[in-house]
């Protein structure tokens, strides 16, 4: 499906920053890509926060904890910190909410009692399993208007800029350090 030029403009953002920094010789390309990107995340968070996941009283950050724990298992939080892209003192705090929800539960490594996992309750694995599909139509109504090739492009070109950030492999050194197990 062709866009149309309304498709294509540019944000009042975009042509704001042009305005004020036309005259430097900057990579305005990238930094409309990149900028997107956030403006385009923190959009589809919120709303999906609102319209999603507010009824079930989870946040976005809860929401992926029980989403990595439903599809992953479960795991010490440090990998679950790292699987989650937060920091590990932010994720104790999700983690308390989840557990006050009676999502999650946590318990202690046996040899090595400073350790701790975390794993979804049969209320957290309920609640993950009913929900997930509502949070795919979700998905695809943020997607709606792209065809399935465009959706394939957008997906790798991220990919592309996820990879030359490091993170993927960053996360995957980090995780494996933590837990040399592999991820289930």
């Amino acid at each position: 499906m062709p866009t149309s030029p309304e498709d294509d403009r540019l944000l009042d953002a975009e042509r704001d920053i042009r305005a004020r920094l036309g005259d430097q010789p900057l990579d305005f390309d990238s930094l409309h890509a990149i900028s997107n990107i956030y403006r385009a995340a923190t959009a589809v968070r919120r709303r999906a926060e609102r319209e999603v996941l507010a009824e079930h009283s989870l946040s976005w950050g809860g929401f992926t904890i029980l989403w990595v724990l439903w599809v992953w298992g479960e795991m010490e939080t440090a990998r679950l910190a790292a699987e989650c892209d937060t920091a590990k003192g932010t994720l104790t705090g999700m983690v308390s909410t989840l557990e006050r929800q009676g999502l999650v539960a946590r318990e202690r490594v046996e040899s090595d009692r400073r350790r701790v996992t975390v794993a979804l309750t049969p209320a957290g694995l309920a609640l993950i399993t009913d929900l997930f599909p509502a949070f795919n139509d979700y998905e695809a109504e943020m997607a709606a208007g792209l065809t399935r090739a465009e959706k394939n492009e957008l997906a790798r070109l991220l990919r592309v800029v996820t990879r030359n950030a490091g993170e993927s492999s960053d996360a995957t050194a980090t995780t494996a350090a933590e837990n040399p197990e592999p991820r289930r």
